[in-house]
């Protein structure tokens, strides 16, 4: 679950709407193109945990993709399922989910996500379930901010003064270490891959961040290099 969220926060007073959602298409755009180059699978089942209002359905689009999502309210579930952007789904949260049963799923999502889980503690248990609830070839998919990129480490540093609220309107909003990623995988018993999907920031103004969006596709997908994203995507095989 997820910390309120305080809208007068610093960096919201100094960010339009357009700004941002020219990097929330990047995102997206970088995220369905590193699946497409990397996933290696056409269709199938999909859990989308923690689903939010946009549990990934531009990663996994229908009829090829069947996707139940959760999240903590069953009426957030419902919605979704209306208005078609989740073929069915339940309430629960990560880490607790043994009403599935093992192998049921090609792919778990965790969408912005797991930085949460991190806030309140380790995040084995939700890839340790990752892991069981994976047929045997399927993958966990994590979009997560890097805490590698300078943005990231700034960000960081505001969380640990107690600063994270006042300067980007939650303490939860922590980046993760790519290395950490990397190594809890393995520890679940799965083979991570680690991309970056930008190295741009969404209060960057415009201009800087298409500058930044030429070195996405020629460094993201380098393992050194990926490392540093401002958005890291891990993919991680069963």
């Amino acid at each position: 679950m997820s910390e309120p969220y305080e809208e007068d926060n610093l960096l919201d007073r100094v960010s339009d709407e357009a700004t941002l959602e020219l990097h929330y298409d990047r995102i997206r755009e970088r995220e369905q193109e590193i699946l497409a180059g990397r996933l290696g699978m056409d269709g199938g089942r999909v859990l989308s945990v923690g689903c939010g209002w946009h549990p990934g359905r531009h990663l996994f689009p229908k009829p090829a993709w069947h996707m139940t999502g959760v999240e903590l309210e069953q009426s957030w579930i419902d919605l979704l399922v209306e208005a078609g952007d989740l073929d069915d789904g339940f309430a629960g949260r990560g880490g607790e989910l043994e009403q599935l049963e093992d192998g049921s799923f090609d792919v778990v999502l965790y969408r912005l996500v797991l930085h949460h889980i991190a806030y309140q503690g380790s995040l084995m248990p939700a890839l340790d379930e990752a892991r069981r609830l994976l047929r045997p070839g399927g993958a966990l998919v994590a979009v997560e901010p890097g805490s590698w990129h300078p943005v990231g480490a700034g960000l960081g540093l505001a969380n640990r003064a107690g600063l994270g609220t006042k300067v980007h309107g939650t303490p939860d909003d922590i980046p993760l270490s790519p290395r950490r990623l990397e190594a809890d995988a393995r520890a679940a018993g799965l083979e991570p891959e680690l991309h970056a999907v930008t190295y741009s920031w969404r209060r960057l103004p415009p201009g800087a961040q298409r500058a930044l969006h030429r070195l996405d596709a020629p460094l993201g997908s380098r393992p050194r290099a990926a490392r540093f994203g401002h958005t890291l995507l891990l993919l991680a095989r069963s």
